[in-house]
């Protein structure tokens, strides 16, 4: 059985892939994801993978650095940068921001809590203003707060 840091990051490395199907394999049924940066709080690993589409989708090349990791007991914290081009449409609750063909580069920490062998939960936060400034859409921040 793989340890904690490892599950933890195997699902970030899933995101990057882009391989639902490992994603799924990875995360617990009935997993929750607290994603801070978007105040949206996802049950279920189905509609966890379709929250992660979204992203991919809005940045197909988008993938996550890992810069440091910890763990201790069921517990890992991972530090990581992503980065990536906004070339799709990125749906948000004030609506959908066209692809501005920009870069990001965001700093980010998740921490996982790993049960079974599996992703059981996962609190991600991420400067949500940083993204939308260097996409340009920081004006969306306004009417979706």
């Amino acid at each position: 059985m793989a340890n904690v840091l490892d599950i933890a990051k195997a699902a970030v490395v899933a995101y990057n892939e882009k391989d639902w199907s490992k994603a799924r394999d990875i995360l617990a049924a009935n997993a929750v994801y607290d994603e801070k940066g978007t105040n949206r709080r996802i049950k279920g690993a189905g509609e966890i993978i379709e929250a992660w589409q979204g992203w991919a989708r809005a940045f197909p090349d988008s993938k996550a650095t890992f810069v440091r990791e910890f763990a201790s007991g069921d517990t890992a914290v991972l530090e990581l940068v992503w980065r990536g081009t906004h070339t799709g449409p990125l749906q948000t609750p004030a609506g959908t921001i066209p692809p501005s063909n920009k870069r990001i580069e965001v700093p980010a920490c998740q921490i996982v809590q790993v049960e079974g062998g599996k992703a059981k939960s996962a609190a991600h936060y991420f400067d949500l203003l940083t993204m939308l400034t260097q996409i340009g859409a920081s004006g969306a921040v306004k009417t979706a707060a």
